[in-house]
């Protein structure tokens, strides 16, 4: 990687998730590539899933920080394949999830089955594990909502996808 892409992944690090805005993209994993194409700066992401409605901030707030920085020929692509799997959050990003107060991923994601395997998760305030789901889907279809039956807050828990 030369100095330029460097800079530029260095730059996209301002760049955080609208939904989630202690997460980066690159912390999602949604940032897969950095280069030049003919002459311009192509910056290539993955949604978390296809209908996802950040998407454009996101490719909006890309195209805004790189001219901001002086890189005026700017291409955002989108690239569906491989799909985005929760796999593909950083360690770092995991654990800002958590301080966020939302449970990360627990384990791997699999493919077969978008539904939640953990009745009770510890939840992110007290650290209970005295929890239950409310509902599969949470603040977004990506993640579920919880509750804390000891400090009886609510808190969400981001599916394995």
């Amino acid at each position: 990687m030369n100095a330029t892409i460097k800079n530029v992944r260095d730059i996209l690090e301002q760049v955080v998730d609208p939904e989630i805005p202690v997460l980066t993209i690159a912390d999602l994993g949604i940032l897969q590539d950095v280069g030049w194409n003919e002459g311009r700066l192509q910056v290539v992401i993955t949604p978390t899933y296809s209908g996802c409605p950040a998407m454009h901030a996101i490719e909006h707030d890309i195209a805004a920080v790189l001219r901001e920085n002086g890189y005026e020929n700017v291409e955002v692509k989108t690239q569906l394949s491989p799909a985005w799997t929760t796999d593909w959050l950083s360690e770092s990003g995991r654990e800002k999830l958590l301080q966020y107060g939302i449970v990360p991923p627990l384990g791997s994601a699999d493919k077969q089955s978008l539904r939640i395997v953990a009745a009770s998760l510890e939840c992110p305030r007290c650290r209970s594990d005295n929890t239950e789901k409310i509902s599969e889907f949470g603040s977004t279809p990506c993640k579920a909502l919880y509750k804390c039956n000891d400090c009886l807050e609510p808190f969400d828990y981001f599916k394995c996808i």
